[in-house]
């Protein structure tokens, strides 16, 4: 092979949850070959495992996909939008580019580590160039570990670990130019309209049109404007629902248009005597973050299989769609639970300390397995990703890593009394509460939380 044609073997970046080109160590290592590039995105619903992402996060998908195009696109390449089963998509397009190298950013779901070692197995069988790298979490899995060489499962010591660890790499910046590489007729591209990940009802895909803009130079915006005038105040308003005291970044960091690294040194470049608290406690929920993503490399079954496998006994009773229905449509006649549901319809968020109250509700209060309302959550949240979701549901039913203990039973009337004094987040979602037409709750807190109690202790006297 002439010297010519071998530079003109293209190396292929393949995109997944990484939609940025900033801080996006595959891009990079694929601009400083020289070489053509070419940039792919496969939508696989196909591959037996994988989970494909809920409406509400197809949503965001197709518009930050629809954002990374146009950016490559400024800079000289693309995005080509490709769909079928993953590994032999891949395999095709190096076949059929005479691709000299891919590069990807790691996931860490099992199927995708599964599909990921074939890629970069037969790759290199192939005389490819394969190579991935941590993008995606400050810290990798496999270096974050007890001293007797495990998994951390409580939270405390595993993000002490982390504050004692060597820092976070410093984020990179994006190319400035790339060559860009031609896909051949043989590979069959398609427009991001043809995936079908919009919404076919406008009213929901309206709420979240006005909630949100998809994107990496919108998630930019967003973290300045939350370091500038969210983070000083941080630590007292988070827990509040009725004002803007969260930095409104998960679905960032969910799509990758802003890596954690990104995140973590503007937080710290902001850190001073006034913001300190603020900093540390963002910090802290970053660390959330991270012990999700390692607890799901350890146990990639997270969203179907209790972690505390004792918990198997739970006695569930037979299920009433009934009130898993007024759960999902916020017509419990629970202010606060209603007011986070409907809230997650109309924007696809939720408050955090809402998501809480309103899980805590439908395992422990209406006794309903807590993988429906995590079902539930994947389909509706625009920041579902396949760690925080199931982990932080997990945690709630007491079955999870680091988990609530089964006795604790939201409240949410004395949490609505305590976070939503003023009654201003219940009122703006739920507008009828104190008009004289808001019913009665579908259940008695007291005699439901005797219930769940009485239940757990089943679980209780399994170990």
């Amino acid at each position: 092979m002439s010297a010519d044609r071998e530079a003109d073997r293209p190396a292929v970046v393949w995109f997944r949850d990484d939609l940025r080109i900033a801080d996006n160590p595959a891009l990079h290592a694929a601009a400083a070959t020289g070489r053509p590039v070419l940039c792919v995105f496969v939508w696989d619903a196909e591959t037996r495992g994988l989970r494909i992402p809920g409406a509400a996060s197809r949503w965001w998908l197709h518009h930050s996909l629809a954002s990374l195009t146009a950016s490559l696109e400024r800079l000289g390449a693309g995005l080509a939008v490709l769909r079928g089963p993953t590994e032999q998509v891949i395999a095709h397009v190096l076949h059929e580019t005479d691709a000299a190298a891919v590069f990807w950013n790691r996931r860490y779901g099992g199927a995708e580590r599964r599909i990921d070692e074939a890629v970069k197995s037969a790759a290199r069988a192939a005389g490819i160039e394969s190579t991935s790298f941590g993008a995606n979490l400050l810290f990798e899995p496999w270096t974050i570990r007890t001293g007797q060489g495990t998994a951390f499962s409580v939270y405390t010591p595993f993000w002490r670990a982390c504050l004692a660890a060597p820092p976070p790499r410093r984020p990179g910046p994006a190319p400035r130019t790339l060559r860009p590489a031609s896909l051949p007729s043989t590979v069959d591209a398609l427009a991001l309209d043809d995936l079908g990940l919009l919404p076919t009802h406008p009213d929901w895909a309206d709420g979240l049109r006005a909630a949100w803009e998809p994107g990496e130079k919108a998630a930019h915006h967003q973290l300045k404007h939350f370091l500038a005038d969210g983070l000083g105040v941080y630590r007292q308003d988070r827990d509040a629902p009725g004002v803007d005291g969260t930095s409104r970044l998960s679905p960032r960091l969910r799509w990758g248009e802003l890596s954690p690294h990104q995140v973590w040194h503007a937080t710290e470049e902001r850190r001073d005597r006034s913001t300190a608290e603020g900093a540390a406690t963002f910090a802290a929920e970053l660390g959330w973050r991270e012990f999700a993503y390692h607890t799901l490399f350890e146990h990639p079954d997270l969203a179907t299989v209790n972690i505390h496998r004792e918990y198997d006994s739970f006695p569930w009773p037979r299920l009433h769609p009934s009130a898993l229905k007024a759960w999902q449509q916020g017509r419990t006649g629970v202010p606060l639970v209603d007011a986070g549901m409907r809230e997650l319809w109309r924007t696809g968020v939720m408050h955090n300390r809402v998501r809480m109250v309103t899980a805590s509700f439908l395992i422990k209060n209406l006794l309903i397995d807590w993988r429906l309302g995590e079902q539930w959550f994947w389909d509706t949240l625009v920041d579902a990703d396949p760690a925080n979701n199931a982990f932080n549901w997990q945690w709630m039913a007491g079955s999870g890593a680091d988990a609530a203990p089964y006795f604790r039973v939201f409240n949410p009337e004395l949490q609505r009394q305590k976070f939503d004094r003023s009654g201003d987040y219940v009122r703006r979602w739920v507008p009828e509460w104190d008009t004289g037409d808001y019913p009665a709750p579908i259940v008695d807190l007291a005699e439901s939380r005797r219930a769940a109690l009485a239940a757990y202790e089943v679980v209780k006297h399994s170990r």
